[in-house]
């Protein structure tokens, strides 16, 4: 297929939210593309929109997000200017996607995965075996506060939001004990060095997609659809097809205590999840195996299944 090529005078418009991390995961973005089609970095331009995720006033330091909205906080305003045509392709954490795209966009490109591990963060302590109890945890994860309290229900969990930074400024703050950030965000963003400990996945699963950056862009444009054709990563491709597809069963979003995590063996697939009520007092878990060909049925399936073992309720706040 014969499609036009970017230029510094007709660049290709990334769109991204614009903390660091998301800036990061735009440069890759852009590296990769420059990369692949011998092209000057010129002919990509960043366009930083703010989300309703990023506005500070509207989302106050110690209100949940559940409280807003949680599906679309980080996506919404960055999917409007795609569909005006202001960018060409957006940038994404993976795990803050909605399970569905608005008509007429599509999300089919993921860059080669990254640890998948939570990183646990403490200037005073190594791990979370080594928190005393009544330690006071900051976090905004439903997901990692369900899981926490599951196993230390003696700790005193506060909400702790914003970027990389501000959340490592609060911890030597002492405006908490500890906290916790995804190793694949360090890794980005080349502070590694900040996770005291990194927390295996057989203690707590990892939020659905964590680790992958995916690049959305208009269904109709061929140009773009070319050009990511080149920089997609198959096999991220296929784990995170699986796991949003054991979200999208479960009718979940980031801000619903789900986790789950798949692995790729040759042409298997191996899927893990797990959901749990808000309080942390019950979780459920499932996994199975599948061929790499099914891994969207098999994330399904295990979704329906555990849908049926929880009942409607499960997920309210008691």
């Amino acid at each position: 297929m014969t499609v036009t090529m970017p230029t510094p005078d007709a660049p290709l418009k990334i769109g991204t939210r614009g903390s660091p991390l998301a800036l990061a995961q735009a440069y890759e973005t852009r590296h990769r593309l420059a990369e692949a089609f011998n092209l000057d970095e010129a002919a990509f331009h960043i366009e930083v929109i703010k989300t309703t995720g990023d506005d500070r006033q509207m989302i106050a330091a110690d209100r949940p997000l559940k409280e807003i909205g949680n599906k679309g906080l980080f996506t919404k305003e960055i999917e409007d200017a795609m569909l005006r045509g202001d960018i060409d392709i957006a940038v994404h954490s993976t795990k803050d996607m909605p399970t569905e795209q608005p008509e007429g966009l599509v999300l089919e490109t993921f860059l080669p995965r990254e640890d998948v591990r939570d990183a646990f963060i403490s200037v005073k302590y190594g791990s979370i075996s080594e928190l005393p109890a009544g330690a006071k945890v900051g976090t905004s994860s439903l997901r990692r506060r369900a899981q926490l309290m599951q196993i230390r229900p003696d700790l005193d969990i506060v909400e702790f939001r914003g970027n990389v930074q501000t959340r490592l400024k609060k911890l030597n703050d002492g405006v908490a004990d500890c906290s916790f950030l995804a190793m694949a965000g360090l890794t980005r963003l080349g502070m590694l060095d900040q996770a005291t400990s990194a927390i295996e996945a057989e203690e707590m699963l990892p939020a659905v997609a964590q680790g992958a950056i995916g690049i959305e862009c208009r269904a109709n444009d061929k140009r773009a659809e070319h050009m990511l054709a080149a920089i997609h990563h198959a096999e991220t491709g296929h784990r995170v097809l699986c796991e949003r597809a054991f979200l999208r069963a479960l009718d979940g979003s980031c801000e619903t205590p789900i986790a789950a995590l798949s692995v790729v063996e040759g042409d298997t697939i191996h899927l893990r999840g797990e959901i749990l009520r808000p309080d942390g007092s019950q979780s459920l878990k499932t996994e199975g195996k599948s061929a790499l060909s099914d891994a969207e049925s098999l994330g399904r399936r295990l979704g329906e299944e555990l849908l049926v073992q929880a009942g409607a309720d499960f997920f309210d706040f008691r």
